[in-house]
């Protein structure tokens, strides 16, 4: 009687291994799976932070570019902005290309000009704007941030003013 309350109590040792193991691979399962959805997260926040940045940026360029005094001195072809640190930040670069008439146009006429036939004279005056934000990706592995690469989102708008 006492070699079968041996086998017994062995028995449930085994099943005790087996279900511990199972369990542990079913706890691997499940942290392998969060870090992978918490990784997807901080990629999707950081390409929706640049496109809301490439839109913002296009607006405060075509706010620009319609308060620009383009018959002075100074003609406006490029917007540069910096958000966040040096490293790791969104860094944006907006350059405006004109379309338009001569009059229009004044100084920027030297300087990213397309065109200056214009069929539609009530709005003598468009503008392109490409806006380029430029971030790094966060959970790649590189010791040294510069050796990671860029990834670009662009923005184009054609604007009449």
């Amino acid at each position: 009687m006492k070699f079968y309350k041996l086998k017994r109590e062995a028995f449930s040792m085994i099943t005790a291994i087996v279900i511990i193991v199972l369990m542990s691979s079913v706890a691997i399962l499940i942290m392998n799976m969060s870090g992978k959805m918490v990784k997807e997260t901080t990629a999707q926040y950081r390409q929706e932070q640049a496109i809301l940045l490439a839109n913002s940026y296009t607006e405060y360029a075509v706010m620009a570019v319609t308060a620009n005094d383009r018959n002075g001195s100074s003609c406006l072809s490029t917007i540069t902005g910096l958000v966040g640190d040096t490293a790791l930040g969104y860094d944006i670069t907006v350059q405006i290309a004109y379309i338009g008439t001569s009059d229009e146009m004044g100084d920027c006429e030297g300087t990213r000009k397309l065109s200056d036939t214009v069929a539609n004279t009530d709005t003598p005056l468009t503008i392109i704007v490409d806006a380029y934000v430029k971030y790094k990706d966060l959970e790649n592995s590189a010791a040294d941030t510069n050796d990671i690469p860029n990834i670009v989102y662009h923005r184009r708008t054609v604007q009449k003013i």
